[in-house]
């Protein structure tokens, strides 16, 4: 199995502190199995195009980091699906971060989705499942057995789009969090009717670039009309 250049130990010693300074306790457990599918990860894509970020440094922060940076910001959701997933982030990671909640990754490029089942499987991933699916299809199923508490979206689509396409998914009193890089103002102005969003400005450790999420959730009928409502 190839190794990641940055080397075991070190890589999952920044790991671990980056992780704590976003308020996630990790275990060697934990670290061990984000390693291993690091390392899965770059196997991999030297044969199937799974990601542009191959670096050790890369996966380390602009994966691995990144897609825990939204860790305070999961509130009490147990059901959370994350739509898009390509290479499996954020879901991987927070899955193993927090194995008490349920995690359901969805892409609709087969092949990806192949590779985050072989992870899935691999590293024992017991709280996660993922699926070849957009989240669209998933939504014209309808039912409750088809929402969640939390619709977790990582640069993927417009804020109008993923509303559109993942509206549905949302469970009542859910949320759909859209993770950004700079703060999208123009999308946030053409936020539909009937949602309200707020803006979060996150912070990656080891990467100076803007990173923001947007929180979306619906607006009750009483607050429409109201001042702010959309």
């Amino acid at each position: 199995m190839q190794t990641l250049e940055l080397g075991e130990a070190a890589w999952k010693q920044r790991l671990d502190d980056g992780a704590a300074e976003l308020g996630v306790r990790l275990d060697e457990s934990q670290l061990d199995a984000l390693w291993r599918y690091g390392v899965m990860l770059r196997e991999r894509n030297q044969h199937v195009n799974l990601t542009s970020i191959v670096s050790p440094e890369g996966i380390l922060t602009l994966h691995m980091l990144d897609s825990l940076s939204v860790a305070s910001h999961l509130g009490d959701a147990r059901s959370i699906i994350d739509i898009g997933t390509g290479g499996g982030f954020p879901g991987i990671p927070l899955a193993v971060a927090f194995p008490e909640r349920k995690f359901t990754l969805i892409d609709g490029t087969q092949k990806k989705i192949r590779f985050v089942n072989e992870g899935i499987e691999a590293l024992g991933i017991r709280n996660a499942t993922a699926l070849a699916a957009r989240a669209e299809d998933l939504s014209r199923h309808g039912g409750t057995q088809s929402q969640y508490d939390l619709v977790i979206a990582r640069a993927v689509a417009t804020l109008a789009e993923l509303v559109h396409n993942a509206g549905r998914l949302v469970a009542p009193g859910g949320r759909l969090l859209a993770m950004k890089g700079r703060l999208p103002e123009d999308e946030i102005g053409a936020v539909p009717r009937g949602w309200h969003a707020e803006v979060f400005s996150l912070r990656v450790p080891g990467l100076d670039a803007q990173r923001h999420l947007v929180s979306l959730t619906r607006v009750s009928p009483q607050a429409k009309g109201k001042p702010g409502a959309r």
